[in-house]
């Protein structure tokens, strides 16, 4: 991986438009939930940006999308 690459970025955005919404959308979602807590479009891209977004905010843009996130072994070779 280059050390230039924002691989928290990538696969949140790939992520979203696999499930065919954008950050605006969640985050809207997002605000209805937390009214006394409200966030923006740029403040999560900012977030995404430097690689500072809570695994919180990512679980609940996982649960907004109804998806689940999942810690799974790996699979090792038998060379290994």
């Amino acid at each position: 991986m280059r050390k230039d690459e924002n691989i928290t970025r990538t696969r949140i955005k790939a992520f979203l438009a696999a499930n065919g919404t954008t950050l605006t959308d969640v985050v809207k979602v997002m605000n209805e939930r937390h009214p006394d807590e409200p966030t923006t479009q740029q403040n999560l891209t900012n977030k995404l940006a430097r690689e500072t977004i809570k695994f919180s905010e990512v679980m609940e843009i996982a649960d907004i999308l109804e998806h689940d996130i999942v810690f799974k072994k790996r699979n090792r070779s038998q060379a290994d």
